[in-house]
């Protein structure tokens, strides 16, 4: 089975839809994926979801029951908590982070392909450029 490193970038396009046609094509081509591959996400994973939906809810961009039923469709996907995030935090993390520029958030997603030797999801700019100076792959579902 296929494991990869889902991005909450890409993760979000599946309910809130990019203006971009290209990213969006690739957030669903990722989603469909699902069918025969495993996602694995840092622990922050979820926040970072939660938090998006928040703010999205509160902009009245979606309603409670768009989250909800968005949620349940979320616990439903062969999508994997790494265990060991917390840890990596005091040194891999922010060591990725310094050397990249990148936020530690997406550190840690940077992180978790790295000692997984997976390839990665994402949407966001930075976090790709940084994932392939780092050697890692970008996900093509």
């Amino acid at each position: 089975m296929k494991r990869f490193v889902l991005d909450n970038s890409v993760t979000m396009r599946w309910l809130l839809a990019s203006m971009d046609a290209k990213d969006q094509a690739y957030a669903e081509c990722v989603l469909r994926s699902l069918s025969d591959a495993d996602a694995v996400v840092p622990g922050l994973w979820h926040l970072e979801v939660v938090n998006v939906l928040m703010v999205a809810e509160r902009k009245d961009h979606i309603v409670v029951s768009e989250v909800e039923g968005f949620l349940s469709q979320l616990e439903a996907l062969p999508i994997d908590t790494d265990p060991l995030t917390s840890r990596q935090s005091f040194n891999r993390i922010l060591s990725l982070s310094r050397a990249y520029g990148l936020s530690s958030y997406d550190a840690a997603y940077l992180e978790l392909a790295v000692r997984e030797g997976l390839a990665l999801a994402s949407l966001d700019k930075a976090l790709v450029k940084a994932a392939e100076q780092a050697g890692v792959a970008i996900y093509q579902g």
